[in-house]
C-alpha cells in the first residue's frame, strides 16, 4: 500500500492509503497541529502519563492502608475498580477513523480503538454500492459551535439513513473536503473502468 498526506502543512492527520485500484483508505488519525501556527502536535489519544502513575500509586496506598478487615476490603475494591477503569479508558481510546472505498462493492466506515500505537478494537459499518446514494458534507451544532461532518446517505430496505464518518474525531472542513472530493473522484474513475470490463 502506498501512503500519502495530501495536506501536509495544515492537516497532516489525514493519510490516504492506496491499494492499487482495489481499495483506497482515507484515514484521519487522532491528533492535529495546534491552530496557533506553532506546529505543536496536539494528541487526542495518549499513552501512559504522570497522572496514570499517580492513580496507580493511590491504588497501592488504598490497597495497603486501612487496618480493619471490613474497611480493608472496601479500600481494595476501590483500588481494583480504579485500576480497571484506568485500563479500560487507556485501551479504548480512538486511534484513527477511516473510510475505505471499494469501487465495485461499496464503502466501509471504521473506527479503531486501542492503546497508542496499538489498535485493539475495531468497529466497522459497510454500505453496499447499490444502497449508497451520496456522500455529503453537512453542518451540525455542537454547543455554540457549527461543525462540519461527512455523512453517507444510503437507502437500505426501509427509510433513508445517514452514516456519519469520523464521528469521534470530527476533523476540520479542509480534511472533509479533501476526503469528499477524493472519494467521489475515486468511485467515478474506478466504476467507469469496472463498467467497461463487465
Amino acid at each position: 500500500m502506498r501512503g500519502s498526506r495530501p495536506l501536509p502543512d495544515t492537516n497532516p492527520e489525514l493519510l490516504v492509503l492506496d491499494a492499487q485500484d482495489l481499495c483506497r483508505e482515507y484515514r484521519v488519525e487522532n491528533w492535529h497541529l495546534a491552530r496557533d501556527g506553532s506546529g505543536r502536535v496536539i494528541r487526542g489519544a495518549s499513552g501512559l502519563t504522570w497522572l496514570d502513575g499517580v492513580l496507580v500509586a493511590v491504588s497501592g496506598v488504598l490497597w495497603r492502608s486501612v487496618p480493619s478487615i471490613q474497611s480493608h476490603s472496601i479500600a481494595q475494591a476501590a483500588a481494583v475498580l480504579m485500576l480497571i477503569l484506568l485500563v479500560y479508558y487507556k485501551c479504548t481510546q480512538v486511534l484513527w477513523e477511516s473510510i475505505l472505498v471499494f469501487p465495485s462493492h461499496g464503502i466501509q466506515l471504521e473506527t479503531h480503538r486501542g492503546f497508542p500505537p496499538y489498535p485493539l478494537l475495531a468497529s466497522r459499518r459497510f454500505i453496499p454500492i447499490l444502497e449508497l446514494q451520496d456522500l455529503i458534507i453537512n453542518e451540525g451544532l455542537r454547543g455554540w459551535a457549527v461543525r462540519y461532518y461527512l455523512a453517507a446517505m444510503y437507502q437500505p430496505p426501509g427509510p433513508q439513513r445517514l452514516a456519519v464518518a469520523y464521528e469521534n474525531i470530527l476533523p476540520l472542513f479542509p480534511v472533509l473536503h479533501e476526503v469528499y472530493v477524493g472519494v467521489h473522484a475515486y468511485l467515478q474513475s474506478n466504476m467507469g473502468n469496472y463498467n467497461e470490463t463487465t
